[in-house]
């Protein structure tokens, strides 16, 4: 798998912008159309089960689950085709109230052809989350 992946590129330079608190660069990385299911189906992020869909959506959906909380993410395993990638992570939210979460889960990102974030999906549930 190519490290310059369009999907892989747009992937990595999200981790980094969630882990240091920097929502328009964040932001800058969608494309226009962007849809984040995170997780898939309806949840406390995912209200509708529809996913959270346009810039404006995503732009709350960051104020209201990464900026309170510290975000680490752990890449254990990756895979790239067309214009997406797969990845194999565990992802803790340090919150505000002093309890941290983790969930391992595979986390999709698809870009367009101009390497836009067009969809961030995530395959867990809340009971595969841990709490300490």
């Amino acid at each position: 798998m190519s490290e310059e992946h369009p999907a892989m590129v747009a992937s990595r330079a999200s981790w980094r912008c969630v882990q240091e608190h920097d929502k328009e660069g964040w932001l800058a990385l969608m494309a226009d159309d962007v849809c984040i299911e995170d997780p898939i189906g309806v949840a406390p992020t995912n209200p509708t089960g529809q996913g959270v869909c346009g810039k404006a959506a995503v732009a709350e959906f960051y104020d209201q689950n990464i900026a309170p909380s510290k975000i680490t993410i752990d890449v254990h395993e990756s895979f790239a085709a067309g214009l997406e990638a797969a990845h194999v992570m565990t992802v803790s939210a340090h919150l505000a109230n002093g309890m941290t979460t983790h969930v391992r889960a595979i986390f999709t990102y698809g870009v367009n052809e101009q390497g836009k974030l067009t969809s961030l999906r995530g395959y867990w549930t809340l009971d595969m989350m841990t709490f300490e």
